[in-house]
């Protein structure tokens, strides 16, 4: 049986290999995230859960949109008046409103705090995971983001380098469109 030890201990090995292979690639990586296919699944259900893209409008005509969100809600903004020469990229900032806003939208749906609320961004590093925490630091208990975002991560080498085509909820093979939902994104014209 001692023998069995090691023999039994790269059996593990290899089925662990095997089926992590086997996974998508947008799997959990935190406590705070969430898989796409989880997100699409929670958000198919609408019991309790409320589906949050966290990204720019101006961004989402660019890059797409997925109707299964149920609302456009940016956590940092652009402001197109301040350039990050650091950065190369005009400064963003914290929707001054954003938990307010996530909280109307709940209600709105006849929800409250305690609801699961997911949040979505483009790769899910700069403003889906950093939204999902401040959320949960705000008494949303239930806050998650989607692992990956909407567009996923770049490769980094070969003739594709600099491309988001490795995971994220384009990649997953899950519905989106060019154009966003004029009834969800986030727009200034209206209450």
């Amino acid at each position: 049986m001692f023998k069995m030890r090691p023999v039994l201990a790269g059996l593990a090995l290899l089925f662990a290999i095997a089926f992590s292979a086997a996974l998508p690639v947008s799997v959990r990586a935190d406590e705070l995230g969430i898989s796409t296919t989880e997100a699409f699944e929670l958000s198919s259900q609408k019991d309790n859960v409320l589906f949050v893209d966290v990204r720019d409008p101006v961004e989402i005509l660019f890059i797409g949109f997925t109707d299964a969100v149920d609302i456009n809600i940016p956590y940092l903004m652009v402001d197109r008046s301040q350039w990050d020469a650091k950065k190369g990229r005009f400064r963003l900032y914290r929707n001054p409103d954003f938990a307010a806003e996530i909280e109307a939208a709940l209600k709105a749906r006849g929800m409250d705090k305690d609801a699961t609320v997911i949040t979505m961004c483009r790769s899910g590093s700069e403003r889906g995971k950093p939204s999902a925490a401040f959320l949960q630091e705000n008494g949303f208990a239930n806050a998650r983001y989607v692992v990956h975002g909407f567009q996923g991560s770049s490769i980094k080498d070969g003739p594709q380098k600099g491309l988001r085509l490795l995971n994220g909820w384009q990649n997953d093979g899950l519905p989106w469109q060019s154009k966003p939902n004029p009834d969800k994104i986030y727009r200034l014209d209206r209450p």
